[in-house]
């Protein structure tokens, strides 16, 4: 008896605290969204040089070629701390050359840029033929953090919005955040069309290629459970 006594209270206990867990307060779960879009302001762009022969059967060095770079970033009003070389392979053209006089040394350099409309101010400045190619390897906004920040308060913002519209219709008011869930970031990175050789569009005479320039799109969404009251 005194067993049975023993289980009846504990399963009395038991269902107390499952009552006392059991959150009863009406809730309303929405989502909110905020986005924009930005110019990149930090570009990397490559760039290869390579040695080639004149007519004459002369050989452009790749000494003049790189000089010629580096004058160009200059003119450009670009720190000559963003233009470095990007390969290691790049320094031992010398040792090369030894063994074989007919050896071409090419060098590749990765260039920081805020604005790419500088590209082909620096490039035309440079002998066309010692190109060999020219790339964007990657780009960034500086002020992704804080963009970043305020877009997120934007999205809980407009989920609160959303809520208290909702609620209100059905003559309820809309109490404090229960619960918020960060739905992530979502980047849509810009594509850069036509940046192709620039020594290949010289060969066929064409203009320089233009650059199709697009911007990078941010959207962060947030979740949101509020209660109703």
């Amino acid at each position: 008896m005194k067993k049975l006594f023993t289980l009846a209270l504990v399963s009395l206990l038991s269902i107390g605290a499952m009552a006392q867990q059991t959150d009863l307060r009406r809730k309303i779960n929405v989502s909110g969204t905020a986005e924009t879009e930005v110019t990149p302001d930090i570009i990397y762009i490559s760039i290869s040089l390579k040695e080639y022969l004149k007519d004459n059967r002369k050989k452009v060095e790749i000494s003049d070629l790189e000089k010629q770079l580096y004058n160009a970033v200059e003119k450009a009003g670009i720190n000559k701390e963003n233009l470095t070389i990007s390969n290691l392979s790049s320094w031992n053209y010398a040792t090369e050359k030894k063994k074989n006089p007919d050896f071409m040394a090419s060098k590749q350099y990765r260039l920081k840029v805020a604005d790419l409309n500088k590209f082909n101010q620096i490039i035309d400045a440079i002998d066309a033929k010692g190109i060999a190619s020219t790339n964007i390897d990657s780009y960034d906004y500086s002020k992704i953090e804080s963009l970043k920040k305020e877009l997120k308060i934007k999205a809980l913002l407009a989920a609160k919005e959303k809520a208290a519209y909702m609620v209100e219709a059905l003559g309820d008011k809309l109490g404090k955040a229960l619960e918020i869930q960060d739905g992530g970031d979502n980047y849509s990175q810009p594509v850069y069309r036509n940046y192709a050789l620039k020594s290949a569009a010289m060969d066929m005479g064409a203009a320089d290629p233009e650059i199709d320039f697009k911007k990078i799109k941010l959207s962060f969404s947030v979740n949101v459970i509020f209660e109703v009251i």
